[in-house]
């Protein structure tokens, strides 16, 4: 009996487990709108040539979308309380091109097949384009999301990693949302085209500790390169490439810096310095295609993180409002 017993919950978190990820499907709006991926291509392709912002800004929307909440277009919400998602404190930062990508490739997809695409699966596709047009690989994208019925500024805190973090920390965030410590090395590579606020690092150039100001893990070159763009009191909104080698390019440059001592965060610089971490970041510095299909892999198990269908969620017809 016991035995049986065991037996059917083993079966019930199977069948769990694979609804969790069998809700998604590549041909999800084959006959309903056909022309998706071309629409949302063409507008990402647009929104591009108007900014190279686009690129890493979509990219970092989806994934601070997938880590609170899953990925849901809840951080496309906006509250005239201001205490949405994108309200809070970790979220002030994703640059508006990021949105404004979403909601024009959304108008343009209400056009042709009004009240079918979730606003969700519209970002995952935009996540994946960006890459591809600054010379990443391309996927197929698991499609079918429904749009979150809530967005709370509340709900950000803890559920992002942050720039100080090290391997524990990210392996721990990241593990919440099923993804490996290879996927989150993985994952880090999209900084390979990121840009940042120098506040976000000023603490490794100025105030590391009371022995050394200047992290030692820090390439001293790229060090004072790092002091000129960002002396002491310098204006909050300039901000400074990830890859001070091919930032608009995306490669494996970024594992190529890491080895060589110009991780811009705490966070990517640990990847290399941790022993841990240290063989996955010197394999991928070596080898592009060993980045590129980890990089696919990864970034197709994140846009399963939170999956909501049915009556979990909604088509939203305008991203950032919730259907009335």
């Amino acid at each position: 009996m016991e035995l049986l017993k065991r037996g059917l919950m083993l079966l019930m978190v199977f069948i769990v487990l694979q609804r969790g990820e069998g809700q998604l499907s590549e041909n999800f709006y084959r006959n309903t709108c056909p022309n998706l991926e071309f629409i949302v291509r063409q507008e990402v392709f647009t929104k591009f040539s108007q900014t190279f912002v686009t690129i890493p800004a979509t990219l970092r929307l989806f994934f601070h979308d997938c880590f609170v909440e899953g990925c849901d277009a809840s951080v496309m919400i906006s509250s005239p309380n201001g205490d949405a998602e994108k309200d809070s404190a970790d979220n002030l930062s994703l640059a508006g091109d990021g949105f404004d990508t979403v909601i024009k490739a959304k108008q343009a997809v209400e056009r042709q097949c009004p009240g079918i695409v979730s606003c969700s699966d519209i970002l995952a596709l935009a996540a994946r384009d960006v890459v591809v047009l600054v010379g990443g690989p391309s996927w197929e994208v698991e499609l079918g999301r429904r749009d979150g019925l809530r967005s709370q500024a509340s709900r950000v805190a803890g559920n992002l990693p942050e720039p100080g973090f090290n391997l524990a920390q990210l392996n721990t965030i990241f593990a919440r949302n099923n993804l490996t410590q290879f996927d989150m090395i993985s994952l880090s590579g999209a900084h390979t085209v990121g840009f940042s606020h120098c506040n976000r690092f000023a603490n490794r150039l100025y105030s590391f500790s009371s022995s050394s100001p200047v992290d030692p893990t820090l390439d001293s070159n790229y060090a004072q390169q790092l002091m000129q763009a960002c002396p002491r009191n310098v204006d909050p909104s300039i901000a400074i490439n990830m890859d001070p080698e091919t930032p608009r390019s995306f490669d494996n440059v970024y594992y190529q810096n890491l080895v060589s001592g110009k991780g811009l965060f705490t966070s990517d610089q640990v990847l290399f310095s941790d022993q841990a971490s240290q063989p996955t970041v010197s394999d991928f510095a070596r080898n592009p295609g060993n980045f590129n299909g980890a990089f696919i892999t990864a970034m197709r198990k994140l846009g399963r993180v939170g999956v909501k269908t049915g009556n979990e969620g909604q088509i939203r017809i305008d991203c950032t409002r919730f259907n009335s």
